[in-house]
């Protein structure tokens, strides 16, 4: 099956919940009760096990997990759990840590970055400072620890190898492309490390803590990694939207911050004079606000970059994207779990925040 790229004014779906989208109609409707009650498992679990009892901890810790979120991550793993014994307490459990990997990532990407809005509130870091910005994704990722290691070793491994994962790939953006290396194919690699492995675990853990098959489990991992490319890719896009109140950012955050995106990347490649003059209005910006410049100064160079072929490249890569993580599918059973997986990947790239 393929994605196809959504019409004008065919945006309708995208003002529901991502869960109520991935599950309409009514083949679904039994799979979205058991969804949705997994959903709120994993909600009150998150909230428990967000509480400190420090008060500076306690609000940091919830700060953004309250700012609200899409929870794509345990959402996957509810569904490919049903493969298996379906919402089991260690299904719950690993949910939970692996959302409470995820927000902790949040926080230092946010300081690495300098983003000043998270989710539509202030970074964290904007409100605490650094320091106190990385000791709570510090301690997030320990909270999530102690719970995978509630599950066993399995699981401490899965966390283990997905934690190294996003190090490395938030290492290697940090360091950039070196000589000889391809700055997409580099950026893919960034992408499926910092993005798809967190998908991807949270894709394996529904199978490996309700007891699926075992040969479910790398469809599972490609299938994660390819949806999770896909997602980076859309946001990409996303980064460039005129309305920061639906998306929660203020356009080209990433950009201005010096941190390469698909659009930007693929400017590079082309030998359009305009194209290339737009790619060295947008370095020479960059430089101008690492050295203290407004970062205002590059607000016509993002709409000029929205309305480049670059970034409608980019939009259909991420399809393609997701095309690839349906086709990583055919090993599981026909099914509505399989249905919703395919769903899943077309809603990742059919959003507009």
């Amino acid at each position: 099956m393929t994605a196809s790229l959504p019409a004008s004014g065919e945006r309708l779906s995208a003002q529901l919940g991502l869960t109520e989208r991935v599950l309409a109609g009514p083949r679904m409707r039994k799979l979205l009760g058991v969804v949705e009650d997994g959903l709120d498992r994993v909600e009150d679990t998150l909230a428990r096990e967000l509480r400190v009892s420090d008060a500076l901890a306690d609000a940091t810790t919830r700060y953004l997990y309250e700012a609200g979120g899409k929870r794509v991550r345990p959402m996957l793993t509810l569904l490919t759990a049903q493969l298996g014994e379906g919402t089991t307490p260690n299904v719950i459990a690993g949910a939970t840590a692996l959302e409470m990997t995820h927000l902790g990532s949040l926080y230092h990407d946010d300081v690495m970055d300098g983003a000043d809005v998270r989710r539509g509130v202030p970074s964290a870091h904007a409100v605490w400072g650094n320091s106190v910005a990385i000791l709570t994704g510090d301690l997030l990722f320990s909270r999530a620890s102690q719970l995978m290691a509630q599950i066993g070793e399995r699981a401490i491994r899965l966390q283990a190898d997905t934690f190294e994962r996003l190090v490395l790939g938030q290492m290697h953006e940090t360091v950039g492309a070196q000589a000889g290396d391809d700055p997409v194919q580099f950026y893919l690699k960034v992408l499926a490390d910092k993005t798809g492995s967190l998908i991807a675990a949270s894709a394996q853990a529904g199978i490996l803590f309700s007891d699926a098959p075992s040969e479910y489990r790398l469809p599972m991992l490609e299938y994660g990694e390819k949806v999770g490319i896909a997602f980076q890719l859309l946001d990409d896009v996303i980064d460039l939207s005129p309305n920061p109140d639906e998306t929660g950012k203020v356009p080209g955050t990433d950009l201005r911050a010096g941190v390469p995106t698909m659009p930007y990347l693929l400017l590079g490649r082309t030998s359009d004079p305009a194209s290339r003059a737009l790619k060295a209005t947008i370095d020479d910006g960059v430089a101008r606000i690492a050295d203290g410049a407004d970062p205002a100064i590059l607000d016509e160079a993002m709409t000029h970059l929205r309305d480049d072929p670059a970034t409608a490249e980019t939009r259909r890569q991420a399809y393609e994207w997701a095309d690839a993580a349906v086709a990583a599918l055919d090993p599981i059973p026909s099914g509505v779990v399989r249905d919703a997986l395919v769903k899943l990947s077309h809603v990742i790239v059919d959003r507009s925040s």
